[in-house]
This record gives structure tokens, sequence and C-alpha cells, in this order.
């Protein structure tokens, strides 16, 4: 799949039907961003199931914003609405597809859980999107 352009405009769409979303937020006059995107586009093809998001943090400030990204490129993985990773900086490839792989291995029953405990009673190890 290809990655999209995500907005302020399509965002809740995009989010509430995706299961598992890679987004990065990127700029254009970004040198690490722009040798990053290959990348991300390249391993979009390995996971057609995944939604991989683009957000350009120049023209989406608000959104970007939301998210507290305080720099670029930062990498975030979102499953089922749950932010499992968010990190700045470029990732090679390889490591990026390690990442996508912890991912889809979370038992996010389990996740559900011990979040519902945590609010419950501590703080929570995982955020909602």
């Amino acid at each position: 799949m290809a990655t999209i352009q995500l907005t302020a405009q399509n965002f809740e769409e995009i989010a509430s039907s995706a299961k598992v979303m890679l987004i990065d937020f990127w700029a254009s006059w970004c040198g690490p961003c722009r040798s990053f995107a290959p990348t991300f586009e390249k391993v979009s093809e390995r996971f057609p199931d995944i939604v991989f998001a683009k957000v350009d943090t120049e023209a989406e400030q608000a959104l970007a914003g939301s998210f507290n990204i305080m720099s670029i490129p930062t990498l975030m993985v979102v499953r089922e609405q749950f932010v499992l990773y968010s990190q700045a900086g470029a990732l090679p490839e390889s490591a990026l597809v390690d990442l996508i792989e912890q991912a889809l291995r979370i038992d996010m029953e389990l996740l559900r859980r011990e979040t519902e405990t945590s609010l419950n009673g501590t703080d929570a190890s995982a955020t909602r999107a």
C-alpha cells in the first residue's frame, strides 16, 4: 500500500478504521525526513494491511501539536487506537520492519486489560490515540 497524507480533516476516519497505523511526522525542509521517506515507502509495500501515513508538520501544525511532536522526523505506531511507539529519528529499513513485527505480536487484549487496571489504579503504560 502506498503511503497516504494524514490531515486534520481525514485523521478521525483513517485512525478509527485502521487496525495498525504507522505515522511519519515530517517536513519538506528536514534532511533526515527526506532520507527516511524512501524507507518508509518501501516498507509500506511489505505490509499491505497496515496504514502508512505521513503528516506534513508544516501544513498540519495543529495535528502535529495534538501529538506533542517536538522534533522531526518522528515515527509513531498506533494499533487499535493505542500509541505503542513514538520516537524522533529515522530508522533503517531492518529496524523499521522489526518494530512493525514487534507491534503485530503484542497481545492487544492483555494491553487493554492492563491499561484499564492502570487507569483505575496507577499510571498507564500505553496511551490511546
